[in-house]
């Protein structure tokens, strides 16, 4: 075999090998992107969380109408909280280079990434559940 056709050969093999583990690549930035937009359409209403647990809490006692008040109001709270304890979580994870630029993730964090998402959509649920509840007693009012 001649110089040119090995080179050429190899050459070949090279880029069929780059081409095959491009897609786990992209898969991976790709479900990465996935979690930071579910992060990013829930964050902003970390603002109307505590905007309604502010109009919940003069109306949360222990009467039998304060009480769902109240509960309404540690339900917003909870998930205040969860949304929090995610990020940090998810922070000591991931560097801000796997999260905001794609690098590459190893076999370990693929795994936890699948992890994370399970939990920021349980998160998005639990955000939107709150509100919805906390917004639909006040319009009782």
């Amino acid at each position: 075999m001649s110089i040119r056709t090995t080179i050429a050969l190899l050459s070949l093999l090279l880029i069929s090998i780059s081409c095959k583990t491009e897609p786990k690549k992209a898969e991976t930035s790709s479900k990465m992107e996935e979690v930071m937009a579910v992060h990013d359409e829930v964050m902003p209403k970390m603002s109307t969380i505590s905007k309604l647990v502010a109009q919940l809490k003069p109306m949360a006692d222990t009467t039998e109408t304060g009480k769902d008040y109240m509960i309404a109001m540690k339900d917003l709270q909870a998930a205040h909280k969860s949304m929090m304890d995610w990020m940090q979580g998810f922070g000591a994870r991931f560097d801000s280079d796997e999260i905001l630029n794609g690098k590459e993730l190893n076999d370990e964090k693929k795994q936890w990434l699948l992890e994370e998402e399970e939990k920021v959509n349980q998160l998005k649920e639990d955000i939107n559940n709150s509100i919805a509840k906390a917004e639909e007693l006040l319009a009782e009012d």
